[in-house]
């Protein structure tokens, strides 16, 4: 399943001591990934709903745990289900990498951070998270570097194994080095790494050319991406329950509007056009276990009561009312009880891993796929659907975020400016001041910006637009407000 080359690596570094026997090439990167200071960020980035909101709220470190284990049930669990149709078995651990490190590329303040970096560097090769994952992951962590500049840049990243890079690249797609507004977000990964891409492609391929509608996407890769995919329908979903963002009862009762919207962004996913009874299906069969209906020899609240003619229609609404409010009641239990909130989580997590099916790839093992049947993988995209525009989408979600895109833009245009550069750390200033024209300048720019965590980020922009007193040792900037007072400076 795995050659020499899965596990060579860009730079090949004098004997370390650091090589066991008892340790694997893969488990190596699974350590350095543990130890690296941009795994660390993630949890000063919001998955949802603002860590400061509650200690309880996912970020995106505990979501990218939850990634990597379930990433790793379904290779154990492809493993024994299919352990003759690849020719060797998957390396759990390698899947659990690519978990762990999928989201570290994402800027502050999610996808609104993404567009506004993103916009930014429409002149300058674009930014996307995926692409800044690879970019971290083979550039910007301070591991080792090349003993020659590899496209005008000698640092070498983690210095990962081939195919624990592969296991990263989603999108096979380079961004253009210029767009205009008008082209739209492209994912794939940067010119300037390209490079890198194409060898990690060759290792992994093992001389297998792809078809002319074949995409590279490793089988670690696309077990990764749904594991991804099924952490969040289950626990962004999870963490609306807990804070009692949604309910069984309010999704259940769900207007048309809102069913329609969901409707319209699984029927993509899914490749066919899905239905509002087909989502409405989804969730009564999901939540029929836990909002308790009564048995039909169940006693009625009005038994015992004798019913004139002429208040005959009222005790039935009155009956109706006190069903209506045993099942809000019973609604209420997942944002209540902890216990059922686990064991609803639970059990969807485990319907998904046990239902996971392989398409083997004949020729290139690696390039084998893992998907959901028809019925489950519907399920998923309902959840993730429907949390995305009930809740991520919900005014009360947004407004921080919306306001993260400008923050983002402000800080990007401040250090682009002229002296933006004595705002930055010094190893940061060093490359900014070497860079050989305004493209790698925006690059460097953008690599420090999207970086941050949200609360370093608004930290950051608070120095650059109050004038309230903060200690300039947390941020290691040389002065306060550089750009609006250089005068200040003493070099």
């Amino acid at each position: 399943m795995y050659t020499d080359a899965d596990r060579s690596r860009e730079v090949v570094p004098e004997k370390d001591g650091h090589d066991k026997k008892w340790r694997d090439e893969f488990g190596r990167d699974y350590g350095r990934i543990i130890h690296s200071a941009s795994f660390r960020r993630q949890q000063g980035k919001t998955q949802v709903f603002p860590s400061r909101e509650s200690d309880f709220f996912r970020n995106r470190l505990t979501h990218s745990l939850e990634v990597a284990q379930i990433a790793q049930g379904i290779a154990e669990r492809i493993n024994y289900d299919y352990d003759k149709d690849l020719g060797g078995k998957i390396d759990p651990r390698l899947c659990a990498t690519a978990g762990l490190v999928h989201d570290i590329g994402h800027p502050p303040f999610g996808h609104n951070g993404e567009s506004a970096l993103d916009k930014a560097m429409q002149r300058y090769g674009g930014f996307e998270g995926n692409a800044q994952t690879l970019r971290i992951l083979t550039r910007l962590e301070k591991k080792l570097r090349y003993a020659e500049p590899l496209a005008g840049d000698d640092r070498a990243g983690l210095n990962l194994c081939h195919r624990t890079i592969a296991a990263t690249l989603k999108y096979d797609n380079e961004i253009p080095a210029i767009r205009k507004a008008a082209d739209g977000f492209v994912k794939g990964y940067y010119g300037s790494e390209k490079i890198i891409v194409d060898r990690v492609k060759a290792s992994a391929l093992n001389g297998y050319v792809l078809g002319p509608e074949e995409k590279f996407c490793t089988i670690e890769c696309s077990i990764m991406d749904l594991a991804d995919d099924i952490a969040y329908s289950v626990y962004d979903l999870e963490d609306c329950f807990k804070v009692g963002f949604l309910s069984p009862a309010e999704m259940l009762a769900s207007d048309d509007a809102l069913l329609s919207a969901v409707a319209k962004r699984a029927s993509k996913p899914m490749k066919r056009t899905v239905t509002i009874n087909e989502i409405q299906a989804v969730f009564m069969e999901i939540f029929s276990e836990i909002i308790e209906q009564p048995a039909e020899d169940a006693d009625s609240p009005l038994d015992g009561i004798v019913i004139e003619d002429d208040i005959a229609q009222q005790a039935k609404r009155d009956e109706s009312l006190l069903t209506f409010a045993e099942a809000y009641r019973t609604s209420k239990v997942m944002s209540e009880d902890g216990y059922k909130r686990t064991e609803f989580s639970s059990e969807l997590v485990h319907q998904f891993i046990s239902g996971v099916e392989l398409k083997a790839h004949k020729e290139c093992p690696s390039l084998s796929q893992v998907y959901l049947p028809e019925k489950l993988m519907l399920r998923k995209e309902v959840l993730k659907q429907y949390t995305f525009v009930a809740a991520i989408y919900a005014p009360r979600v947004k407004l921080g975020e919306y306001r993260g895109y400008d923050l983002v833009t402000d800080i990007f245009k401040a250090l682009m400016g002229d002296r933006g550069d004595l705002l930055m750390p010094a190893d940061v200033r060093g490359r900014i001041r070497k860079a050989p024209n305004v493209s790698v300048k925006a690059r460097e720019v953008c690599d420090f910006v999207a970086g941050m965590t949200d609360r370093y980020a608004m930290e950051f922009w608070a120095r650059l637009n109050s004038d309230a007193a903060e200690s300039m040792f947390k941020h290691g900037v040389i002065a306060e407000r550089v750009a609006l007072k250089p005068e200040a400076v003493t070099y």
